[in-house]
C-alpha cells in the first residue's frame, strides 16, 4: 500500500520532523517579509507581456490566409495563453499576488482564459488537491479519476484503455479539468452527478460557452475573410495550450520519487507532516528561467507545494533553501528533465493499465508506489528505529541512503540470479 508511516518512511524521528518543520516556516516568513516592489513589477510586466503577445497574435491572423503570418499568429497566440494559464491564472487564483491589495490581480477576480469556472478550480485545486495531496481516496487528482496512476487503486477493465484515454486527455486537458472540476463542485454541493439542474451545472455552461464562442466564432468573424484560418489558429493554439499544461502537471506529480500516501497518514498529521507529505509527494523539472517561466514556476512543483500561495517568482531562490534542508536531513529531492519526469509517468500510465498480475513489483516497492514496508522486507530496520547517524562519517543516514541502499540491494539480487 502507500504510505501510511510518514515518520518511518523518511526516516525522520518525530523531532526531527518538527524541526523540518520550523525550518520551513522560517523560509515561508522570510519570503512573506520582504514581498515588495519587485515582486509587485514582474506580475504587472508578465500581465503586460502577455496581453502584448495576444494583441499581437490576433493581429497577425488578419493576414492568416498567408502561411507565414498564420504560423506567427499562432505562435504568439498559444505563448500568450500558455502564460496566461501557467504564470497568471493559476499563480494568482492561488492567492500569490493577494498581498498587493490590487482588485485586478486577486484571487478573488480573476477569470481565467479556459473552459471551467475559476470558482470551481480554487474548490477542486486549491482546497481539495493541497490539502489532501497525493492521499488515495481523497486527492481526485490522482490521475484525475480517468487513469489509474498507483497499485493501490484496484484494477478494473476501463483501465486498459487509459494509453488511449491519456492521449485525449493530454489533447482536451482545459475540458478534462473543467469536468473534472465539476465533478468536484457538484459533489461539495450535495447535488447528484446525475441532475443537470444544478448552480455548478450553470455555472459551468455559462463559462463554456463564453469560451467556445470567443474562440469559435467572435475573434474569427472579427478577421473577416481570413475566419476559417484564425478558427483553425485558434484552435491550435488551444491544443499546444493544453499539451503543454498537460505535460506539466504530469511532470510534477507522476514520476518516479512523487510518493503517495493513505488516509491513515493524514488522520493524525501535523502541519510539519503536512510540509513533508509535500515534499516526498512533488517532483520538480530541471532547468533554467526560461523553462520556470513557461511553466508558471511550476517547474518548482516541489517549492509550489510547500508554499502554493508565495509568489511564484520567489521559488527559485526558495529552492536552493528547500534543497539545502534536503541535504541536511538525508531526504531525496526529486527532479529531473521535461523528457525525463514525462516518459517516467508515461511508463507508469501504460504499465498500470494492466492487471497487478502481469506486473513484478508490490504496491509496497515499485518505482510509481511504495510504501515504509519496502525498507522492512528489505531487511533495513532503520525505518522504525529513526534517524541513524554514520559512525566514521557522522552523517545523517536518512531516506535517500536507504533509498539508494535499497535499490543497490535489489540490484545485487537480480545479477545473483
Amino acid at each position: 500500500m502507500a504510505i501510511t508511516d510518514i515518520s518511518a518512511f523518511a526516516h525522520l524521528s518525530d523531532s526531527d520532523i518538527e524541526a523540518l518543520g520550523r525550518e520551513f516556516d522560517a523560509i515561508r516568513r522570510d519570503v512573506e517579509d520582504s514581498r515588495g516592489v519587485r515582486d509587485a513589477r514582474y506580475i504587472r510586466n508578465t500581465i503586460r507581456a502577455q496581453r502584448l503577445l495576444e494583441l499581437g497574435g490576433r493581429a497577425a491572423l488578419f493576414g492568416s490566409r498567408k502561411r507565414p503570418l498564420w504560423v506567427l499568429g499562432t505562435g504568439m497566440l498559444s505563448l500568450a495563453k500558455i502564460i496566461e494559464n501557467m504564470e497568471l491564472g493559476h499563480n494568482v487564483m492561488h492567492g500569490q499576488w493577494d498581498w498587493m491589495n490590487d482588485p485586478e490581480i486577486h484571487s478573488t477576480s480573476w477569470e481565467w482564459d479556459q473552459t471551467g469556472p475559476s470558482a470551481h478550480w480554487k474548490r477542486a485545486h486549491n482546497y481539495a488537491h493541497h490539502t489532501y495531496t497525493n492521499i488515495v481516496g481523497m486527492d481526485e487528482d490522482v490521475g484525475f479519476g480517468i487513469l489509474r496512476m498507483t497499485r493501490d487503486e484496484a484494477w478494473r477493465p476501463r483501465n486498459l484503455l487509459q494509453p488511449i484515454a491519456n492521449v485525449i486527455l493530454a489533447a482536451t486537458f482545459e475540458w478534462g479539468i473543467a469536468l473534472h472540476d465539476l465533478a468536484a463542485q457538484k459533489e461539495a454541493d450535495g447535488a447528484p452527478r446525475t441532475k443537470w439542474n444544478t448552480q455548478a451545472n450553470k455555472d459551468f455552461a455559462r463559462k463554456a460557452a463564453r469560451q467556445v464562442f470567443k474562440d469559435t466564432v467572435l475573434f474569427p468573424v472579427l478577421t473577416g475573410p481570413a475566419w476559417r484560418s484564425t478558427l483553425s489558429a485558434n484552435l491550435t493554439a488551444n491544443v499546444i495550450r493544453n499539451l503543454w499544461a498537460y505535460a506539466v502537471i504530469f511532470c510534477g506529480h507522476f514520476p518516479d520519487g512523487a510518493e503517495k500516501f493513505t488516509v491513515a497518514q493524514f488522520e493524525n498529521e501535523t502541519h510539519a507532516q503536512w510540509y513533508l507529505r509535500q515534499l516526498l509527494g512533488s517532483a520538480n523539472i530541471s532547468g533554467g528561467p526560461v523553462m520556470g517561466f513557461m511553466t508558471g514556476n511550476l517547474s518548482y512543483q516541489i517549492e509550489h507545494h510547500l508554499f502554493p500561495d508565495l509568489p511564484s517568482n520567489r521559488y527559485p531562490e526558495i529552492a536552493a533553501r528547500v534543497r539545502a534542508l534536503c541535504a541536511k536531513y538525508d531526504l531525496p529531492y526529486t527532479t529531473g528533465s521535461l523528457g525525463k519526469q514525462y516518459l517516467l509517468a508515461l511508463r507508469t500510465i501504460h504499465k498500470l493499465a494492466l492487471p497487478d498480475r502481469f506486473l513484478r513489483a508490490t504496491s509496497d516497492d515499485a518505482p510509481e508506489t511504495s510504501s515504509e514496508r519496502k525498507f522492512s522486507q528489505a531487511g533495513d530496520v532503520r525505518a522504525a528505529a529513526g534517524v541513524m547517524v554514520d559512525p566514521v562519517t557522522g552523517r545523517r543516514r536518512g531516506l535517500l541512503t536507504a533509498l539508494r541502499a535499497n535499490a543497490e540491494a535489489k540490484f545485487a539480487a537480480r545479477r545473483a540470479k
